[in-house]
Formats: C-alpha cells, sequence, structure tokens
C-alpha cells in the first residue's frame, strides 16, 4: 500500500511513474486492479527474468495514474531458479534498463517481498536507492538490522552502492508502543534521513480497495499529504 500511495503521490506531482511488483504475492498487482493478469499464461515477468530475455514493454499495463509491470503467479518459481542463474539478480536491472531505452519515465517505483530474498535483491540492485518502509512495532528494529545486514552484503558483492533516502512508518496507531517506535526511528535515523509516519487510515484500505491510490480515491485523507511530502522528499533527491 505504500509503495502505491508513493506511485500516486509522484503521478499526482505530474511526473510518469513506472511500477514494478517483484513480490510474487502480487498484492500491488490487486491493488492497482490487475488480479486477473496474475493468473496469466507468459508472457510476464517471472518468464521474462527466469528466460534473461524477453521485453518488458510487451506486459506493461495502463493504470490511470501509472503505468504497472504486474506481478505474477509464477514468479515465485522464478525466484527459485534466478538463485543459480547466471547474473539471476541483475536480470530486473537489465530488463528495466531495456524498457527505459524506449520508454521516457520520471521514476521507477518497485515494490518488493517481504522477505529478503532473491527478487528483493534484485529490485535493490535495479533501484540504487530504498526507502524503508516499517511497522511502528518493536520488531522493526530486528527487521531493519537484517535489511541493512542484506544492503551490506549486496554491496559488497556486486561492487555498487545502495542508498538510504527515508524510512516510511507504516500502519502507525495511538498507542505507546507506536509512540516509542517513532521515537526510536527518530533518533535512529532523523540525522541521516527523514522519517515519515504513515496513520492507519481507512480511506487508505478503500482506495486499495477501489485499485487506485489515495490521490485519486474519492475520499480525502489527512495521509495525502504525508505521501506528498515523501513525493517531494524523492523529487529532490533523486
Amino acid at each position: 500500500m505504500v509503495s502505491i500511495n508513493v506511485a500516486g503521490a509522484l503521478a499526482n506531482r505530474g511526473h510518469d511513474v513506472l511500477f514494478v511488483d517483484t513480490d510474487p504475492q502480487g498484492n500491488a498487482t490487486e491493488g492497482l486492479g490487475f488480479a486477473d493478469t496474475y493468473l496469466e499464461d507468459a508472457p510476464h515477468l517471472a518468464s521474462i527474468l527466469a528466460d534473461g530475455e524477453g521485453d518488458l514493454a510487451d506486459i506493461v499495463l495502463e493504470h490511470e495514474e501509472m503505468d504497472v509491470v504486474p506481478s505474477n503467479i509464477d514468479m515465485f518459481t522464478a525466484e527459485a531458479e534466478l538463485v543459480s542463474a547466471m547474473q539471476g539478480r541483475r536480470r530486473l536491472e537489465r530488463a528495466v534498463d531495456g524498457l527505459l531505452e524506449e520508454r521516457d519515465y520520471d521514476f521507477v517505483i518497485y515494490d518488493t517481498p517481504p522477505s529478503l530474498l532473491v527478487m528483493t535483491d534484485s529490485a535493490l540492485l535495479a533501484a540504487g536507492n530504498v526507502l524503508i518502509p516499517a511497522l511502528a512495532e518493536e520488531t522493526s528494529t530486528r527487521a531493519l538490522d537484517i535489511l541493512f545486514n542484506q544492503i551490506d552484503t549486496i554491496e559488497a558483492n556486486f561492487d555498487t552502492t545502495v542508498r538510504e533516502i527515508g524510512v516510511v512508518a507504516n500502519r502507525v496507531e495511538p498507542d505507546g508502543e507506536s509512540k516509542r517506535m517513532m521515537d526510536w526511528f527518530e533518533d535512529t535515523f532523523g540525522d541521516a534521513v527523514p522519517v515519515f509516519e504513515v496513520r492507519k487510515r481507512v480511506a487508505l484500505k478503500r482506495a486499495w480497495n477501489n485499485s487506485v491510490s489515495i490521490f485519486e480515491h474519492d475520499e480525502s485523507s489527512d495521509m495525502e499529504a504525508v505521501f506528498d511530502d515523501i513525493a517531494a522528499h524523492l523529487e529532490a533527491e533523486l
């Protein structure tokens, strides 16, 4: 939901946005109204990555706010195949670079799986930047340690840099744990990158149910301002 609304905020600011759903579960694909494509036969993102060839332009779908490369159920199989494939983690980057030679986008937003496996590595390598989503829960401290260790490993193994450009605390609720975690986020990251607070709002869920970001939803929310701040930050940083 965060990635859809970040992409929607950028589109609302007049940018051409490409949204790439690398999560094998396909939640963002469903949230953008393309649930039917998740079960379609090849060609799809999974086949293009597994084969190491093919044109992403052939599978790009048009959404009212952005262009979308949808996920597919076969991404689960592709994930396993890319572990041992030659340059498996670089194939997403090459595929997107090929698309960018054909089409001009201002921003490419990657939605990643919650687990730190091959597709997450692939998205980090392709993007070169990461906007870190985190729940305002104690478990996030350990999850973030694992993420940063993973980024260190990617940078060392691929001689590259993955830049952290912000933290998005998601589904923040008005309780003691959330407040403690927001203080921790600010203490830990505030001097290096901005920390954005996305509070839990029914309007965000209803926008997802209607296959749009909060910016195209017919119901307003105070969280629009937060996502717009994130988009403004990305404009300044990227």
